[in-house]
């Protein structure tokens, strides 16, 4: 059927189009043969201009456009039953490197009415899949080298653990041997922080494991009859950065170490509560005793590092402080509330 001017004119300016593209296209008949090729296909892919026009799509270069899975996506897309969108395929030319491309193709109108045309567009993936095969690999080899060195965090911490323990039981001053041990609990209890960090996955940290897993290594290590003291946990699913957990958990370490070494002093049994509770982001964080209360006046203890290491993370994180008495016992209650000011006060020793 002879083409009208209108038609003709259609796709003259289709072909003009096509051709002069700065992006790699080929204009198909539905039969797949090229009508046309624009000159950044021809140069991308080092195929000649004149050899192009007429030939199959499966013809041309070295015959490594012959792609069936491709041919049987460009018959569907012909008949209307289907449409190519960002479909991937290596291209394996002799003697080169495969090419990572991305092909998308629709069917084209250039004014006849009594054929279908094909507009296929090839995009060269090839060098940002071997940028992200490369991220994968440095990821990997991070995470690696990251738990290697966690391995070797994790038995420093235990050497010189062991070591405060052992100059503890050698020296002779109980004021020092008492030193020693305090040293040796934060160790500890810094080596569980560290533990739990390194078995989570991902950037956030779900605080009732986290803290679960806490309150057990502090126990193991600072209550030696489990019968007479306990710590619970009592939090709900927050979840918090890596970063906060690690404020978080030292803030639980010391209150937790404090009250087992003031709280209890002669009663039979105790027990420690740790608690977490979120809204939005405003955030509570209290740990409770049942023990003997706060001192007062000439007996109260002088405020010491454990008191500054609280107050130091609580101002990191905007958090007040507030120390109350439980009757039974001591609570201290760090709160964050949005827009609010940071205050501390806490009086009894670590």
């Amino acid at each position: 059927m002879l083409q009208t001017p209108t038609e003709h004119f259609e796709a003259a300016s289709t072909l003009a189009v096509v051709v002069s593209s700065h992006e790699p296209l080929l204009f198909l008949s539905e039969e797949q043969r090229v009508i046309a090729a624009s000159a950044s296909f021809c140069r991308a892919f080092e195929i000649d201009p004149a050899t192009v026009t007429g030939k199959c799509l499966s013809e041309i270069g070295h015959g490594e456009w012959a792609l069936p899975k491709l041919a049987s996506l460009l018959k569907a897309t012909a008949s209307g039953s289907a449409q190519i969108e960002a479909y991937e395929v290596d291209l394996k030319r002799p003697n080169q490197k495969i090419r990572n491309l991305v092909v998308n193709a629709r069917t084209l109108d250039d004014g006849a009415t009594d054929r279908v045309r094909l507009l296929l567009a090839v995009t060269d993936v090839t060098d940002e899949r071997a940028a992200a095969r490369l991220k994968d690999d440095l990821i990997r080899e991070k995470a690696i080298l990251l738990q290697e060195v966690q391995h070797r965090v994790a038995n420093s911490l235990q050497i010189i653990a062991s070591v405060l323990m052992q100059s503890a039981r050698r020296v002779l001053s109980e004021e020092a041997r008492g030193q020693l041990r305090n040293a040796h609990n934060r160790v500890m209890s810094i080596a569980a922080l560290q533990r739990q960090l390194s078995t989570s996955t991902g950037e956030t940290v779900e605080l009732r494991t986290y803290f679960t897993q806490l309150s057990q290594s502090l126990g193991a290590s600072m209550i030696d009859d489990p019968e007479r003291l306990s710590i619970l946990v009592r939090a709900d699913d927050s979840t918090v950065s890596a970063g906060v957990s690690v404020s978080l958990g030292l803030i639980v370490t010391e209150l937790v170490i404090n009250a087992l070494k003031h709280a209890f002093p002669d009663q039979p049994t105790g027990k420690i509560v740790i608690d977490y509770q979120s809204s939005g982001d405003d955030w509570t964080l209290s740990v409770a005793d049942d023990g003997v209360g706060m001192s007062a006046g000439s007996d109260a203890p002088v405020a010491g590092l454990g008191t500054g290491i609280v107050e130091a993370l609580a101002k990191n994180l905007a958090g007040t402080i507030k120390l109350t008495e439980a009757n039974p016992g001591t609570i201290v209650t760090i709160s964050h509330r949005e827009g609010a000011v940071s205050k501390s006060s806490l009086s009894r020793a670590s």
